[in-house]
């Protein structure tokens, strides 16, 4: 509770966090209630959403490096005003549109401005919270499920009645969250990056200046091939994501003989889980050093998880239901420690003069996985039975070793004193 009352940041940090449980609290209600509402409302057909969707999802890719590169040059306060406020325009819009050509631009727009939203508030994080970072993801983390929770909770009644009206009230709810948001990131202070304000204090008072020098240009992280690699790797890591939202359920229902209302167990226990165990996990996962134990044993349990999913397809009714809660157990610990692992290393291994445009490229492998997830599981992991899990299982774990060497090297190449990095 202390933790949550005075959060690393200090009040700014305190102000971001409701903020972000106001902005997932809508995105929960949007969660839930989009492909009904697409379905009843605007009356697309199954394809036609497929489609949408999954254009939403290419645009949102785009989204992180555009905010990143934006956030190098404009201070990042207004900028993740422009982007709440964006979504909210693009939902009222949403209530005008009933076809599927005026559909797609506006539920792009949405998409894209969520990730950039996302990307920024991992930005905002890297600066008020400095190396308390870690601590402040898991009280994000924390904040957003429960906001989801909240809003999946919300969606249920208006599901219940299913009428128009209920949503579209679902709609403009998650529009009214967007609007508070941007109201509570405004009474935030705009943050600087560490190592500017470091700068700042290193020239002692009555010095005089050094003489004013050409700014060198900041690298691109695109011709940056270790950094690209890293976030090309964090995709596979992501898979979690898609597991646990995808793969796990529809195996479940499809090759498994567990009664099929174990299906909001799962999402039950991720929520759960990661809302009590984020903060401790976080505490135990800071360091380099550290974050690259966590990184192997994210691997691990992937491997394990996957594991016991394809058991679940050889074993009774009960104990399918049984090792498929385990599964969910093991999946959503090996989210915990990727959440950790991928938050910072992406802030490690980035040039702390070029963070903002860093960060923006890898936030990319967050929504690449979300739209290649999905296809991935369900047309080659499943269509190949168990064995698909075991594969999978074993690359994940196996990129995971990979990954740690490969940010190992770079962390140890690119410190100033590379001994000192992993103590």
């Amino acid at each position: 509770m202390v933790q949550l009352r005075n959060p690393p940041g200090g009040r700014d940090a305190r102000i971001m966090l409701l903020a972000l449980a106001v902005d997932r609290t809508g995105s929960g209600l949007w969660a839930a209630s989009s492909v009904l509402y697409l379905t009843f409302v605007t009356h697309l057909s199954p394809q036609q959403i497929g489609v949408l969707l999954g254009a939403a999802g290419v645009a949102g890719i785009a989204g992180s490096p555009l905010a990143g590169r934006l956030a190098g040059r404009f201070p990042v306060r207004p900028l993740l005003i422009g982007c709440h406020l964006l979504r909210l325009v693009t939902l009222v819009l949403l209530l005008t549109c009933t076809d599927f050509e005026a559909l797609l631009p506006v539920i792009a727009v949405t998409y894209l401005a969520d990730r950039a939203a996302k990307t920024l508030e991992m930005l905002f994080a890297t600066r008020a919270a400095g190396e308390r970072r870690a601590a402040y993801q898991a009280l994000s983390r924390s904040a957003a499920n429960a906001g989801y929770g909240v809003g999946a909770g919300l969606a249920a009644i208006g599901l219940a009645a299913g009428t128009t009206d209920a949503y579209r009230a679902m709609i403009l709810a998650n529009a009214l969250s967007f609007a508070v948001a941007a109201l509570l990131v405004r009474r935030t202070r705009e943050q600087r990056d560490t190592v500017t304000v470091e700068a700042a204090k290193s020239e002692a008072p009555g010095t005089t200046p050094a003489a004013p020098r050409e700014p060198a240009r900041p690298r691109s992280p695109w011709r940056d091939r270790g950094y690209l690699r890293f976030v090309l790797l964090d995709i596979p890591m992501n898979l979690d994501d898609s597991v646990l939202g995808v793969g796990l359920p529809l195996w479940l229902v499809s090759s498994t003989s567990a009664p099929h209302a174990l299906v909001p167990a799962v999402l039950v226990i991720n929520t759960v889980l990661v809302v009590t165990l984020q903060l401790t996990v976080s505490k135990r996962a800071e360091g380099p050093r550290r974050v690259l134990r966590t990184l192997l044993l994210c691997g691990v349990l992937m491997c394990a998880g996957c594991a016991l999913l394809a058991a679940a397809a050889l074993c009774g009714t009960w104990t399918a239901a049984a090792v498929l809660l385990a599964a969910a157990v093991l999946v959503t610990l090996a989210e915990l420690m990727r959440s950790v692992s991928s938050w910072e290393l992406a802030v490690l291994l980035a040039p702390p003069d070029a963070r903002a445009a860093y960060l923006g490229v890898a936030g990319m492998s967050q929504s690449i996985q979300k739209s290649a997830g999905p296809p991935l599981l369900t047309g080659v992991v499943m269509a190949a039975g168990p064995a698909g899990w075991l594969v999978l299982g074993t690359v994940v774990a196996g990129l995971a070793a990979v990954q740690q060497r490969s940010c190992a090297q770079r962390l140890h190449t690119t410190a100033p004193t590379a001994p000192a990095v992993f103590s």
